[in-house]
């Protein structure tokens, strides 16, 4: 699994646009004030997996083999500053819609990536909107993925 988050991790970080991507340890909530990422920021991890056996192979380690259903989530947060009333001016609409660009970005970047041996593709699965009370736009978006004989 860490040869897969790696992977993830340097797709990522192929969207200039993102200042800071790392492993989801709670940086968003756990510093309050003192937050140590740079905005926009992603953050990651695999939310959660299931596994199935899919039977034997004599020759491998281990011998029983399985399939594993995993998810993943991403946290894709930025500084809110700027406006988006429809009065606002334009430049500032723009800044404060560039989270929405962002996401794309990422998106692009990681639909239908393989992020390593005998891994399915990433498939785009949910996308929510986290309510914060600090500025922190925060939203995220989950991917499905398979990995076979582990």
């Amino acid at each position: 699994m860490k040869e897969i988050l790696k992977n993830i991790q340097t797709k990522i970080t192929e969207v200039q646009a993102v200042k800071y991507v790392d492993e989801d340890w709670g940086q968003l909530n756990l510093f309050p004030g003192d937050l140590p990422v740079q905005f926009p920021c992603v953050l990651f991890d695999i939310k959660d997996g299931q596994f199935e056996n899919i039977g034997s192979d004599r020759k491998a380690t281990p011998k029983e083999r399985q399939l594993g259903r995993f998810s993943l989530e991403l946290c894709v947060a930025k500084m809110k500053l700027s406006n988006t009333s429809g009065k606002a001016p334009l430049s500032q609409k723009n800044n404060a819609w560039e989270i929405q660009d962002i996401i794309q970005m990422v998106h692009e970047k990681l639909q239908g990536f393989s992020a390593g041996e005998n891994c399915s593709k990433l498939i785009r699965k949910s996308y929510q909107r986290i309510r914060r009370d600090d500025g922190i736009q925060e939203y995220r978006v989950s991917y499905d993925f398979e990995v076979g004989n582990v």
